[in-house]
């Protein structure tokens, strides 16, 4: 179990989350919305111990993550493993290699000076890889790799690490509509396939629809929801997103594309600012 309990990172005088508390009783795969800036990278980092709370705690199976240091703190991001934007491989080492590097945490540093794997290791890798269906790309680079197949590299890079969790931030952002439905169909199976904790921040409601079984929607740091996909409702979006956009409670196909051409336009003036 996650718990969550008023968690708060605070740059300056400004909260980037403020008081942010959920509870997460048994896997399953979240949906973290909002505008740019609405604190949900920060949440998954501070989740993640990338980043230090201001206040709060988070508790995953009564262990006190927020105090962990040290080796604890490295074998914590061990079993909550992080899935970036801009997936974070190392461009000129081959494929396995990269997976490979979801092992450092319990490998010590003359085998990681020297690239040296165990044959487990490295069979496991390809396996994983097979299972995202790259394992053809297993002896290229990384650089030479789409955005698609490179970003399920990170997730193979993350399944080494065997994680609890999986936090996925804005793991589509910078992928074309295709890649974008094969990531999220490859974390949505990673979920109900493996029993993992999924959380996974996203920009547009439809997608957090289709792949998510429960949505928290952020704004200026704060939660101002949290529920299933099918409680969104036109208040609970302009509550997010500040946009008029029409929303209905039995929204159609058609009306949640007209929301999310409208906070796609949105995101994309944030990201002019």
């Amino acid at each position: 179990m996650l718990k969550v309990e008023n968690l708060t990172k605070r740059f300056g005088d400004k909260n980037a989350v403020d008081m942010a508390s959920f509870v997460v009783e048994e896997p399953t795969m979240i949906g973290v919305i909002g505008r740019s800036g609405a604190g949900k990278s920060t949440l998954l980092r501070m989740l993640n111990r990338l980043s230090d709370s201001t206040d709060g705690t988070i508790l995953f199976d009564g262990l006190d993550v927020t105090g962990l240091t040290g080796k604890a703190r490295r074998d914590w991001q061990s079993r909550c493993a992080m899935i970036f934007q801009q997936f974070n491989l190392v461009p000129r080492m081959d494929v396995v290699s990269n997976v490979l590097h979801g092992t450092l945490n319990r490998r010590s540093t003359l085998s990681t000076l020297f690239n040296l794997y165990p044959q487990s290791d490295i069979h496991r890798a390809i396996e994983i890889l097979d299972r995202l269906g790259i394992a053809e790309q297993a002896p290229k680079r990384a650089e030479a790799l789409s955005g698609g197949q490179q970003q399920r590299v990170a997730i193979a890079r993350a399944l080494m690490q065997d994680p609890a969790v999986i936090l996925a931030d804005e793991p589509i952002a910078s992928l074309d509509p295709m890649n974008a439905q094969i990531v999220m169909k490859a974390l949505r199976t990673i979920h109900e396939e493996d029993g993992r904790m999924v959380i996974c921040n996203l920009h547009t409601l439809d997608t957090a629809r289709r792949y998510c079984d429960r949505v928290i929607g952020m704004r200026d740091g704060r939660i101002v929801f949290d529920g299933t996909p099918d409680q969104l409702t036109t208040g609970m979006a302009r509550e997010i997103y500040g946009a008029g956009a029409d929303f209905s409670e039995a929204a159609t196909s058609t009306e949640i594309e007209t929301l999310d051409s409208e906070l796609a336009a949105i995101a994309r003036a944030d990201a002019l600012v």
